[in-house]
């Protein structure tokens, strides 16, 4: 049972939601090798340990979240009794079956206690609901806690992007079928 309440997100939430550190700090990062040869291309990615823990910016301005919230389909926030603690935003594929999660946030005092682990299984949830046949994950390839949360649910590496956010970082994307 989880101890976070669920809901929609409303607009009187956006400015608590800006104003929360979307930083994350990391003691790894996927690191991406390009190949080419002759008529060929090889992209591997490889786990690296960094030598001291760096500080993550958030790939988006989290002042844009007003913006964030028109483009997606559903933007949910988990909230503790008087506290917004983060939340998740995600859009709908309908050709391809399938949501996109863009941003998962989570307040740094609420971390590591469950509430990014609710907030997706509420958007599984509302995937399923909406006949989706998949979700695909989004972030930065030195977002580690993203990464490991992404394998915890049964995720797998789809795909890459270079350069994919304002921030010229790669963004990594993890799929998953629903059942």
């Amino acid at each position: 049972m989880s101890l976070f309440e669920v809901r929609s997100a409303i607009a009187t939430d956006l400015s608590h939601l800006m104003g929360m550190d979307h930083s994350c700090t990391s003691d790894y990062v996927w690191q991406l090798e390009l190949r080419r040869e002759q008529g060929q291309v090889t992209a591997n990615f490889r786990e690296v340990r960094l030598p001291r823990s760096i500080k993550v910016e958030y790939p988006r301005n989290p002042l844009s979240l007003a913006d964030a919230r028109t483009r997606c389909d559903i933007m949910l926030v988990a909230s503790e009794p008087d506290e917004l603690v983060g939340y998740i935003c995600a859009s709908e594929q309908r050709a391809f079956l399938l949501a996109w999660v863009t941003d998962l946030v989570v307040a740094p005092g609420w971390r590591r206690k469950g509430a990014a682990s609710t907030l997706l299984s509420a958007i599984q949830a509302w995937a399923l609901e909406r006949g989706m046949r998949r979700v695909i994950l989004e972030t930065q390839s030195k977002n580690q806690a993203m990464i490991r949360l992404a394998q915890k649910f049964g995720y797998e590496f789809c795909g890459y992007n270079d350069q994919y956010y304002p921030t010229q970082d790669v963004a990594l994307f993890f799929g998953r079928a629903l059942k």
